[in-house]
């Protein structure tokens, strides 16, 4: 598993659809709305995925770690948002949380972890 992580709109499906050459039709993109296990090569925005198990009441540690044993060679991309203000409203505080101790257990999983800043790669792992 290879996790890309970094701010909105730095430039991370770019780089890995340029670094792995991979094409469109193998990105599953998440949403608020689905809180199916994504699966597929390139997993986008899994932050997403993470607020519609907050949203729909479910088990997020459970479905992360369910979400690993399923896909152990995905690359999975997800924006950081545990930087800047804390939200004050009460689901988008937990998203924050729950997206930030996803990221902590995707990362210890991970053969290889990358922070995108500007465009800019950074191996952290």
């Amino acid at each position: 598993m290879i996790l890309i992580i970094g701010g909105a709109y730095q430039g991370k499906l770019d780089y890995v659809l340029e670094r792995f050459s991979t094409k469109e039709n193998q990105i599953y993109r998440c949403n608020s709305e689905d809180t199916s296990i994504p699966d597929g090569k390139i997993i986008y925005k899994i932050d997403r995925w993470i607020l519609a198990l907050i949203q729909a009441d479910a088990n997020v540690a459970k479905n992360v770690n369910n979400f690993i044993s399923t896909n152990k060679d995905a690359i999975i991309i997800c924006n950081d948002i545990s930087c800047g203000i804390v939200p004050i409203d009460a689901v988008m505080r937990k998203w924050r949380e729950e997206t930030g101790r996803a990221l902590a257990v995707l990362a210890r999983q991970s053969n290889e972890v990358i922070r995108l800043f500007c465009g800019i790669p950074s191996k952290i792992k």
